[in-house]
């Protein structure tokens, strides 16, 4: 495949047949100097990709897209890179919605879901004095059966077209993503539009949650607001990582 939309997209898009993770191949290339600000790598065979706390996340050949983009915006300091990572879960969330007729939502702080069921997930690596690599997986047509988890789904499952679907998705997700960037960069990385944005997509604002520490134990509350450094806030605690659970009985 050309992928033709998604090279109108990014002039520097490489799609490779099998690969064990976008985000360590790229995040390799970035440490070593040979990618640039939004180069991409992409695959739908990717045999062990990395998800958060250090999960591996693999899928059936042909029916997942991995992508891994480098967002290098000439500042290096991790603090002021912090609001990279929701701003490519807010890029997917709206590819999603271009993609199928349903409510897609951001749940915070990397996972994008229709109705609730996981489409994709996001992971962010910072490559020191370069910038950041921001992995996505997104399920386009796996079926039920194949589906890693019961609060998973996939496009074709959501009523999305099998047709062109890897191009198309891609593409989406790279359009939303370079016009969000482009944007944050020219504001001088200042994120009060953008945590504007991200707090209307989000659909953790609001809800009884219970979230996962690491090392901790759980933090249960009302997810009241993401505050300035991207970091959602419960209960008046700002919290930069940790697994989100929505309790069903808020």
């Amino acid at each position: 495949m050309d992928f033709p939309l998604s090279r109108a997209v990014a002039e520097h898009l490489e799609v490779l047949d099998e690969t064990t993770s976008t985000n360590a191949e790229l995040v390799a290339r970035a440490a070593a100097g040979t990618q640039g600000d939004f180069w991409v790598v992409a695959t739908t065979n990717q045999t062990a990709g990395r998800g958060r706390l250090g999960r591996v996340w693999v899928s059936p050949p042909g029916r997942t897209l991995a992508v891994s983009v480098l967002l290098a915006p000439g500042v290096t300091e991790p603090a002021r890179l912090g609001w990279l990572p929701l701003l490519a879960g807010l890029a997917m969330t709206r590819a999603v919605t271009s993609l199928v007729g349903a409510p897609v939502r951001l749940k915070w702080p990397n996972d994008v879901q229709i109705d609730e069921l996981k489409v994709s997930g996001l992971l962010a690596e910072v490559v020191p004095g370069v910038g950041v690599v921001v992995g996505a997986g997104l399920n386009l047509t796996m079926t039920e059966a194949e589906l890693p988890t019961p609060v998973s789904t996939s496009l074709t499952l959501e009523g999305a077209s099998a047709d062109d679907i890897v191009d198309r998705a891609l593409a989406a997700y790279l359009t939303e993503l370079r016009s969000l960037y482009i944007d944050f960069v020219a504001s001088g990385l200042d994120a009060s539009e953008l945590r504007t944005e991200v707090k209307a997509a989000c659909s953790t604002l609001g809800r009884q949650v219970r979230v996962e520490l690491p090392g901790a134990d759980d933090l249960y509350g009302v997810a009241n607001d993401i505050d300035e450094s991207g970091r959602l806030v419960v209960d008046g605690r700002s919290i930069a990582a940790g697994d989100v659970v929505h309790l069903r009985y808020s």
